[in-house]
């Protein structure tokens, strides 16, 4: 088993981390400006799916939305009706999982609905379970639309593929 890939293709490039840091802070702003309140993880999500190409961003983006829409779903509920509850928090967990492969989602899928269920049923927050669920499904997705944009508009490696688009 390989720790560390040297290969060049495997490392990031200064254009890669300066296109990184601009679209974490750019997601924290607007998500800010939209007064979610913990628009940090606008930045987190950016982080997650943000790849040195559109394609491999986006199918990531997808997975993460669909994951994070379930996640928050079943998260809303669980509180709803049980509270920080382990058992039905356990329960909650292996729903998720019956989802994922119900609506044939990858395992990373299953684990970004997993977070989101942990996130809003164990964090203690004031406000309504569903309000909670919404915020972060929101904060999430102004983190992934930030990556895609910035993928979109500025590509790794491709200086002209701006104007290929036009």
């Amino acid at each position: 088993m390989k720790f560390w890939n040297w290969e060049k293709e495997d490392l990031p490039s200064t254009t890669h981390a300066i296109r990184t840091a601009l679209a974490a802070t750019a997601s924290v702003i607007i998500a800010r400006f939209a007064q979610m309140p913990e628009a940090y993880w606008a930045a987190v999500a950016t982080l997650v799916v943000m790849q040195s190409t559109l394609g491999a961003t986006l199918t990531l983006s997808i997975e993460r939305i669909v994951a994070t829409a379930m996640g928050a779903s079943i998260g809303a509920v669980e509180t709803f009706y049980f509270g920080a509850n382990l058992i039905a928090f356990a329960l909650a967990i292996f729903i998720a999982g019956l989802l994922s492969i119900a609506f044939r989602l990858e395992k990373t899928a299953y684990r970004y609905a997993s977070v989101t269920v942990t996130i809003i049923v164990l964090i203690p927050r004031a406000g309504t379970p569903w309000g909670i669920a919404l915020h972060r499904f929101l904060e999430v997705s102004i983190g992934i639309v930030v990556a895609l944009a910035v993928v979109a508009l500025w590509p790794e490696g491709q200086p002209n593929a701006v104007k290929r688009l036009e």
